[in-house]
């Protein structure tokens, strides 16, 4: 089985599960240090998201609430943008951060930044390689038939490690958007500037924990089928 796989601990469990855990916890030790510092515009999250999306003319994208814990997100389908309860009311540095960025996924959306687009579109073939990998991992162990099954799952993995190696830099766009239209608009001040950027780069680094993996996932499945066919 793979998870005996001595090559499978070394290259994908430890440093999957030692990035995850790290890039996690800097994330909640910022968030949950400038979620208790509030702005000094008194503005809540959902208000701040509001401010920037009529200024770049998008009155049509609503601001809606939803349930759970940093659950925030921009439906590019619905064209539409969700935060989290502790966000939409929120009057911190972190909440305003938070909904700015989501709010640069709709100023993506709309200036049609191309690799924004490219992520939209591998959306619906990553879903398909994901739930094609589960199956085809399977169905290669239980039949012992790894050695036909491991290049289609480096194929299929690779899809899945384009999707995330396109969505970094569409993540640290969308923080730079974010924090070029709070200051530009005057909805955090200087002394704030510090917080946001700790907050957005903190939840940057989840990403880049997720391409990591993917990565030596995929170099696992490389290395594995190169030694099959041997």
């Amino acid at each position: 089985m793979f998870y005996l796989d001595p090559m499978y601990l070394l290259l994908v469990v430890v440093p999957g599960l030692v990035i995850g855990l790290w890039a996690q916890a800097k994330l909640s030790s910022a968030y949950r240090k400038y979620s208790q510092v509030p702005v000094e515009s008194g503005m809540t999250g959902a208000q701040a998201a509001r401010a920037i999306l009529d200024q770049a003319a998008l009155q049509d994208v609503p601001v809606e609430e939803v349930p759970g814990h940093l659950t925030d997100h921009y439906d590019p389908t619905k064209r539409a943008l969700f935060l989290s309860s502790d966000n939409f009311h929120g009057q911190t540095v972190a909440a305003v951060g938070v909904a700015a960025h989501e709010s640069g996924h709709a100023l993506q959306h709309q200036a049609a930044y191309g690799l924004f687009q490219a992520r939209m579109a591998l959306v619906p073939v990553t879903q398909f390689a994901s739930m094609a990998y589960t199956g085809i991992l399977l169905a290669g162990i239980f039949l012992h038939m790894m050695q036909i099954a491991l290049p289609i799952i480096v194929a299929v993995f690779a899809v899945i490690t384009l999707f995330q190696l396109v969505t970094l830099p569409v993540e640290y766009d969308a923080s730079r958007r974010a924090k070029e239209q709070l200051f530009r608009l005057g909805l955090v001040h200087e002394d704030e500037r510090m917080g946001v950027s700790k907050v957005l780069d903190a939840a940057a680094l989840t990403y880049v924990a997720a391409l990591i993996t993917s990565v030596m996932t995929l170099l696992y499945y490389i290395l594995r089928a190169q030694g099959s066919r041997r």
